[in-house]
């Protein structure tokens, strides 16, 4: 029921689901478990405690499960869980869990890692994520649901991305990459306003577009601190959508703190050349 190719290497234990293709030169470990429809297209490694679930399609010289580039790795056994309908372009890499991060590193559905992007030890990414070329996350980084991670971006150990955030190219995060947001640059990171475009792709109204505008003018337009501003954002009856609350409920919840830093016009003005 699967198609695997005579030079592909698949240890005899690892477990293979149906309609699986297996190109040349591909290596299985024994600890692998590849769903129903999986293709790797040639010279694919997957090793360790890893699952790639059904449908996913990883490309040439991807590396997939080998041990976490953490000394602090001791061999403990640990798990690389990759969801359903996934795509794993080439020379991208991702790494188990450790002892310090819950020994998962865990991979939603439907997301997208565009070629020589890295998924570090014990990171959790949600689904429809999208990794553009070279985009790295180092370990324990969470991105949540629908962020987009542009190319060359970094983002730092134990950091957050909120869902719907983007995050520019070559931009490197070194706090929390606020949900909703554009995100972008690296002496400092700078807020560049609501993702207004992606929003209005995903079938966001206007009204909560509107209020996550002014909930953000409050965050970054005001001279009120955080706190206040997110008293003010609470206070405020016409910011009632969920967003807005999720958007606070999100900043509370930070511990490297977020990335608030309005752009400046001159900022501005070199995104909008590019």
């Amino acid at each position: 029921m699967s198609d695997i190719h005579q030079t592909a290497v698949v240890d005899p234990a690892a477990r293979i689901g149906t309609g699986v293709a297996i190109g040349p030169y591909c290596v299985i470990g024994a600890d692998v478990s590849l769903g129903d429809g999986v293709k790797l297209h040639s010279h694919v490694v997957v090793t360790g405690r890893t699952t790639v679930g059904p449908n996913t399609h990883v490309y040439p010289f991807a590396s997939i499960g080998h041990q976490p580039q953490d000394l602090k790795y001791k061999g403990e056994e640990s798990e690389l869980v990759i969801g359903a309908n996934n795509i794993v372009r080439e020379h991208v890499t991702m790494n188990p869990g450790t002892a310090g991060g819950g020994l998962l590193t865990r991979v939603g559905n439907n997301c997208l890692f565009m070629v020589g992007s890295h998924v570090a030890h014990d990171c959790k990414i949600g689904n429809n994520v999208i990794l553009a070329n070279n985009a790295t996350l180092a370990g324990h980084v969470e991105v949540e649901d629908y962020a987009i991670l542009g190319g060359l971006s970094a983002v730092h150990q134990f950091c957050r991305v909120g869902q719907h955030a983007f995050v520019g190219g070559y931009s490197v995060v070194t706090k929390d990459a606020l949900p909703f947001a554009r995100t972008i640059g690296s002496r400092p990171a700078r807020i560049f306003g609501v993702n207004t475009i992606g929003l209005s792709r995903r079938g966001f109204t206007p009204n909560t577009i509107t209020q996550l505008r002014h909930a953000y003018r409050y965050l970054t337009q005001s001279k009120l601190n955080t706190t206040r501003a997110l008293a003010q954002i609470e206070q405020d009856e016409s910011l009632s959508a969920p967003e807005v609350r999720y958007l606070v409920d999100f900043i509370r919840a930070s511990q490297r703190g977020v990335i608030l830093r309005r752009a400046t016009r001159r900022a501005e003005e070199l995104v909008a050349d590019e």
